[in-house]
This record gives structure tokens, C-alpha cells and sequence, in this order.
């Protein structure tokens, strides 16, 4: 029987429901009346917004667009991040960094689709770096893959049979052993070179519970990550489920003086929630701690960005303090304002350009393809400065489109198209299968997309090639289109609105993208695709 994140969670959080806590319960600083106005992001590819503010400062959010479920690794002097990427393929982008504030893509860890990808957990031991997996699939379960050096070759992914837990987070105890924390307070032994379970998962925790009064989606004991620091193995855990109401997903922490318990609860829990719904950052939550390379502490973590759920959950930075009773505290409130970037380390250039000349195939960096077959990237091609897309299905929902990640609250895209006889292609906002919206044509009649579902075709007067442009400003969709590449552009008489295509209202966990696809017979063809962020 299939089990959802949803049931999987509540399944394996009822032992510490059930646990009575004697823990303080500090509530958290409430936000000020007024927020202070922050200023506008600096921009770096395409115009899209980037975290450094060039002056020693960052605003968040560190990683724009959907970065869900950070995990993070220091290896010396270079940090390594990825995150859950679901049903993207390849998945599991790895991203490099010297400051802590800007990130390059490294590339792809994944290239087989084993399931939708959840929570992943980045580690290193004994000089192997290792990448810890839990999907959703039939049957759910979990997976590690491994290599000897961060960008690849990665090994073909080893099911590790935990078809009931999610998000596993690696430790070493002091005896050296090896683990893996799982969701719901559990974990389960690992043999020494971290590629299988010794027995089955055990529960050594009862995580802290959050007033009955507070407004959450579920308790939800989640995203498990422990550091050892100065005599303390700390657990640092979400609760309050990862969506729902802005004010539900925080973070919580414990302590142990050994990988074998007992747990002690942090009396100032959480450490971390979003109190109002006025905030910067919504449902805030699933964090690790990580050190500067000024020896300074910091926190990566998700969060929802206020008014647009359809850009998903966002990776976050924070700084922390240790104080004087062992424990730690986050000190960038609800970080709407900038921040002191750590000192020390090597800045340089963020994110990528999602402009593409086709001058080279970038599938897995820049484009995935949505639930693809396991010979879906034999469709795409590059040849004579076109990205050549051979049709599959017959509709975005069944044709596994190519998207991007775009970061940005407004943006606009273009790009030229030109189909076989039979075939239908274009542009899109893709949430999934069932939740879409764009605009495609056939060699006599537009189609329109909305709702995931087709609307009207209006007569095409440009026959099997045009140029074809999506805006994206702030939720609301127009489209363009021009027969002459772009010289004169003629707006597409069709509107839309596209604030509810998100996880919310749809489920899944994923964000709006900008993307392309390719339906019917034959292939089409895809030249000078251009974005910029507005």
C-alpha cells in the first residue's frame, strides 16, 4: 500500500504525541506594528535578484525560487548545498560556494528517476561523499548514492528499505558508529560504510510540542539534523508541518551529551517560527547549522516568501549565537532586513544565466524535464544554435516539458518555435501534470492552457514558426506573440491570473516554472530562448 508524506509523518509522530514534555514554552518576539521597508535586491544574470548587497551586507532570500529542505556541508574552505527537487530530472543539483552568500551550480547528482525526491541529507566521512535520498514511489522508501569526489560520477542509488520514514539526517556518535535520524523522533543504525540499515528504525526522541492554540497544518516531527559541538550532539528538527498556515512550520532543538540520548528539550523552543502572517518569510522552518568561514555560526533553512506560495519555499540564511548555557539562538528576526554577511571567505558570481543561446544541451544545471521515462533525455538535442525537442504525448500534462527555476516575483520570457507537420509546442508555467498555464500552437489554431486544462483555440496566422513571449508580473499572465522574430509584437487577446497555482490549494510541494514543451508528431524546434527577471 502506497503511504503519502502526509501519513508518514503522522504515523510516526504519535509516539511523541503521546509523551508528556516538561519543557519551558517561551513564546517568540512578536514582529514590530510597523515593518521597516527593505530595500530592493541587487541584481546579478538575467536581472534576477541575488543575496549580496555588495556593501557587506545580504538580503534573503540566499537561494531565490524553489530550494526546498536545504542541506548543507562545510568541506574545508568550500560549501556544498542541495535540495529536494522532487519530481525533476536530473535531480539533485549540487551548488558551491566560498562565503556562505553566493552559490554557483555545480551540477546533478541524480540522473535516474527513482521516485519524487523529498528531503536529502549531503554528508562527507571518511573522504566519500555521500547523498541520502527519501521518495515518494511505489513503495515509498529511501536511497543513498555515493562518490569520492563532490561533482561526480555519483553511484546508481542503493535502496536502503525505510518505506515508513522520510527525511534522514547522517551522524556519527562518539563511539563512531553510524546513523541515520529520521522523521517522527526515530532513527535507525547504518553498517560502517553507510550503505545499508543494521535492524530497523528505533524511537529515542519525543521532540517539543508547540501550544494546542497556535495555528499549524500538523505536528509533523521533520528534517532531523544533528552537529556535535563543544561535548553536545545537537538535533535540530522541524515541526508544524512544512505548508499550511503561514505561522505552522518552525524549528525546534535538542541536546544530548551522547548519539544514544536522552534528549533534552531546548527550554526557548522554537527556535525559530513565523508568528505573524504580516512577515517577510512564511512557515519557516527545517534548518542546519553550519560555520562561517570566519568561524562565525550560521543556519540555512526554507521559507515561503509572503504573497507567493507559487515560487515555492526558498532557501534562507540566518545567524546564530551560541550563549552562555550551551544552547543557540537565531538573531535575524524575521529576516526582512539585511544582514552582516560573514567575513572571511571568497565571494564570487551567483546563480546562472536561465537565458540560453543552445550553443549546449544544460539539462540537469539549468533545464529538467518533469517526471521524465528513462529515456526522456534522449528527446532533447542541440544542433545549430536550436534546442530540438522530439514531441511526446499530446498536451503539456503528458509530454514531460523542459523548465527552469526562476527566482523572481515578475519576469518575462521568450523564445522562437518552429513545429514539424502534426506537431504542437510552446510555452509554459508549470506547477505539475494537473495545474498549468500557456500558451501552444498547432500549424492553424493557437491552444490556450489554463487551469492545467485546454481553453480556447483561436486561429493561427502564422503557420509552423513564430516567436512566442510570457510575462510573468507578480501573478498576473500575458502572453505576446510576433511572425517576423520578434521585430513587432502582437498581444495574445488572453489574460490570466495565477496567484493559486501552488502547493496550498494543488499539494505537491512544488513551484510555478517557466518552461517549454514539445506534443503531437515530429520535433520542434527552440532558438534563442531569453529571460529576464523584471
Amino acid at each position: 500500500m502506497a503511504v503519502s508524506r502526509r501519513d508518514a509523518l503522522l504515523a510516526t509522530a504519535s509516539a511523541a504525541l503521546a509523551g508528556g514534555l516538561s519543557e519551558a514554552r517561551a513564546a517568540p518576539t512578536a514582529p514590530p506594528a510597523t515593518p521597516v521597508p527593505a530595500p530592493d535586491w541587487r541584481r546579478g544574470f538575467d536581472n534576477q535578484r541575488i543575496a549580496d548587497m555588495g556593501d557587506g551586507r545580504f538580503l534573503n532570500p540566499l537561494i531565490a525560487g524553489d530550494h526546498p529542505d536545504p542541506t548543507i556541508l562545510k568541506d574545508g574552505a568550500d560549501y556544498y548545498m542541495t535540495f529536494s527537487t522532487f519530481d525533476s530530472y536530473p535531480g539533485l543539483i549540487i551548488w558551491h560556494s566560498r562565503d556562505l552568500v553566493n552559490w554557483r551550480p555545480v551540477g546533478p547528482a541524480l540522473h535516474r528517476n527513482i521516485g519524487s525526491v523529498w528531503a536529502p541529507e549531503l554528508c562527507k566521512h571518511k573522504g566519500r561523499y555521500y547523498l541520502y535520498i527519501p521518495v515518494k514511489a511505489s513503495p515509498n522508501t529511501s536511497y543513498v548514492i555515493w562518490a569520492d569526489r563532490i561533482e561526480g560520477p555519483w553511484s546508481d542509488p542503493i535502496d536502503l528499505n525505510l518505506p515508513n520514514h522520510i527525511d534522514p539526517g547522517h551522524a556519527v556518535g562518539e563511539d563512531g558508529s553510524r546513523w541515520l535520524f529520521l522523521s517522527g523522533g526515530d532513527r535507525v543504525r547504518l553498517t560502517d560504510d553507510g550503505l545499508a540499515t543494521v535492524g530497523q528504525p528505533e524511537h529515542v526522541y519525543d521532540p517539543w510540542h508547540y501550544p494546542d492554540d497556535w495555528d499549524v497544518e500538523g505536528f509533523s516531527p521533520e528534517g532531523p539534523k544533528i552537529l556535535r559541538h563543544k561535548g553536545y550532539f545537537y538535533l535540530v528538527t522541524a515541526v508544524g508541518g512544512t505548508a499550511g498556515p503561514p505561522t505552522g512550520h518552525m524549528v525546534i532543538a535538542a541536546r544530548s551529551r551522547s548519539i544514544h540520548g536522552p534528549w533534552e528539550n531546548c527550554p526557548a523552543n522554537p527556535i525559530v517560527r513565523t508568528v505573524d502572517r504580516a512577515e517577510k518569510w512564511w512557515s519557516r522552518g527545517h534548518a542546519t547549522l553550519v560555520e562561517g568561514p570566519d568561524s562565525s555560526w550560521w543556519s540555512v533553512y526554507h521559507g515561503y516568501e509572503n504573497g507567493y506560495w507559487t515560487l515555492g519555499r526558498q532557501t534562507l540564511l540566518d545567524p546564530v549565537e551560541w550563549t552562555t548555557d550551551g544552547w543557540f539562538r537565531m538573531t535575524g528576526g524575521d529576516l526582512s532586513q539585511p544582514i552582516a554577511k560573514p567575513r572571511g571567505g571568497q565571494a564570487g558570481p551567483h546563480g546562472q544565466t536561465l537565458s540560453d543561446d543552445f550553443s549546449t544541451l544544460h539539462i540537469g544545471s539549468r533545464w529538467n524535464f518533469f517526471k521524465p521515462a528513462p529515456q526522456e533525455a534522449q528527446r532533447a538535442r542541440v544542433e545549430g544554435g536550436s534546442l530540438v525537442l522530439k514531441a511526446s504525448g499530446t498536451a503539456p500534462s503528458s509530454s514531460s516539458p523542459l523548465l527552469l527555476v526562476a527566482g523572481d516575483q515578475a519576469y518575462q520570457f521568450e523564445c522562437t518555435i518552429e513545429i514539424a507537420p502534426g506537431g504542437v509546442a510552446g510555452l509554459l508555467l508549470f506547477y505539475d501534470e494537473q495545474l498549468y498555464c500557456g500558451l501552444g500552437f498547432d500549424q492553424e489554431r493557437f491552444v490556450t492552457h489554463q487551469y492545467g486544462i485546454e481553453r480556447g483555440r483561436p486561429a493561427n496566422p502564422h503557420g509552423r514558426r513564430m516567436r512566442m513571449r510570457v510575462t510573468n508580473d507578480r501573478h498576473i499572465i500575458r502572453f505576446h506573440i510576433s511572425g517576423d522574430d520578434g521585430k513587432n509584437w502582437k498581444r495574445f487577446d488572453r489574460g490570466m491570473e495565477v496567484s493559486g497555482y501552488h502547493h496550498n490549494v494543488r499539494g505537491g510541494f512544488l513551484m510555478l516554472r517557466p518552461g517549454l514543451y514539445s506534443a503531437g508528431a515530429g520535433e520542434a524546434r527552440f532558438t534563442d530562448f531569453r529571460f529576464r527577471a523584471l
